[in-house]
């Protein structure tokens, strides 16, 4: 009984990281996209210029998405990763 209990254990502490780097994977590629919006719209000038005229706030958004994601990624950067800590099995 209790190796299935360690089993339940180790099991559930995977699942909380997995569900932890899934959330920073989705972070990092909302993060991702809005650098690459943001890079398009600076090679790009006759497009950033039409896009500018047509709404002022198309250009902003980029930036503000960029900054939140990062600053996201740095408070959980910050943030010591933790292990599942459970034991291997042979």
């Amino acid at each position: 009984m209790d190796r299935v209990t360690n089993l339940y254990l180790e099991n559930l502490c995977i699942m909380q990281e997995n569900e932890r780097l899934r959330k920073k994977a989705q972070l990092l590629d909302k993060e991702n996209k809005a650098l690459l919006a943001k890079l398009k719209l600076k090679n790009n000038p006759s497009t950033a210029a039409a896009a500018a005229a047509s709404s002022p706030s198309s250009q902003q958004q980029p930036d503000a998405g960029a900054s939140a994601a990062a600053s996201v990624v740095k408070a959980g950067a910050a943030a010591p990763s933790s292990s599942y800590g459970g034991k291997k099995t042979k």
